[in-house]
């Protein structure tokens, strides 16, 4: 069972020119519905209002096959992020977000634990956010059936000076095992430095894997085994909204049927030939997503058959 820790907000999308729509969203829980809909058992974390945001929102989840973990509804209004997509399909957001989750979870079934974006760095979660890790690594080091699996996805209108952000970020980097971050976020915390060595020195820091996509060129993943570089699937892009979240929940589900997540030691199992597979089936699952509006990931069924 795959554990997705974070906010789930409604995006108030604005098409250019055009009148907002309201589509279920937030960062986390588009990787737990990505998971969900490539046929990967999945819980979520979460928090979400009794209101008719919240209704949305439970019913998109549902349908997803992503169970939602017993005190992540609450009485309050729940989050919105108003996103505007310009003319070259990519979204800019502005949130109204309460992020105060329970911090209530069962470890015993966990073989990973994700979390990551505003739940990882917004306060009161955030703490709780890292105590969950916490507890994952303390799950960890005696049964070692926990993989812990971090996306910054940074939001710089709510995460601050990227000084401050970076020292937030690096210190949970150091707790996981696999770290997915774009070359937007690398370009915001730390704007002098190639991303290549960023994703090193990130490595050194303790995850088994570090994966650093980069839009139309791909992406870049380091390991143990070494350094792999995977060219992005053509399609004609309807927009961007969701596509990292869609390449994490890919990435995920190829790992867990590979039997990485969960497993003692995970950098041990990234054989050398395995991390651009990985690469692969994740840039396909945020392809397919990009190819329709919103965040949409694609199912299984989706997946098996693309033909290029």
């Amino acid at each position: 069972m795959i554990t997705v820790v974070g906010e789930t907000i409604v995006d108030l999308v604005r098409p250019d020119g055009g009148t907002p729509v309201a589509r279920p969203g937030g960062s986390p829980a588009n990787v737990a519905v990505g998971l969900g809909r490539l046929g990967t058992p999945v819980r979520l974390v979460t928090a979400f209002g009794r209101d008719p945001y919240g209704a949305l929102l439970a019913a998109h989840l549902a349908a997803s096959s992503v169970t939602v973990v017993p005190g992540s509804v609450h009485d309050g209004p729940t989050s919105v992020a108003r996103a505007r997509v310009d003319e070259s399909g990519v979204a800019l957001y502005d949130f109204d977000i309460t992020w105060d989750p329970d911090g209530t979870l069962p470890m015993a079934d966990c073989t990973c634990l994700h979390t990551g974006s505003i739940a990882a760095t917004l306060e009161p979660g955030a703490s709780v956010v890292r105590s969950l890790v916490e507890r994952a690594r303390e799950w960890k080091r005696g049964w070692g059936r926990t993989t812990v699996s971090y996306d910054p996805n940074c939001r710089p209108s709510l995460m601050g000076d990227p000084e401050s952000a970076r020292t937030r970020i690096e210190s949970l980097v150091a707790l996981t095992d696999i770290v997915k971050v774009s070359h937007e976020d690398l370009e915001w915390l730390h704007p002098t430095r190639d991303f290549a060595d960023v994703a090193a020195d990130w490595l050194d820091r303790g995850p088994a894997m570090v994966v650093v996509t980069l839009g139309a060129k791909g992406s870049y993943g380091l390991c143990r085994a070494g350094a792999v570089s995977v060219p992005a699937i053509p399609v004609t892009r309807v927009d961007t909204v969701g596509a990292g979240d869609a390449y994490t929940a890919g990435m995920l589900d190829a790992l867990h049927r590979r039997g990485i997540l969960g497993a003692e030691d995970p950098a041990a199992r990234l054989r050398p030939d395995l991390p651009a597979q990985v690469l692969a089936e994740a840039s396909l699952t945020s392809a397919l997503t990009c190819a329709r509006p919103g965040a949409d990931p694609p199912t299984a069924t989706d997946v098996a058959a693309y033909r290029p």
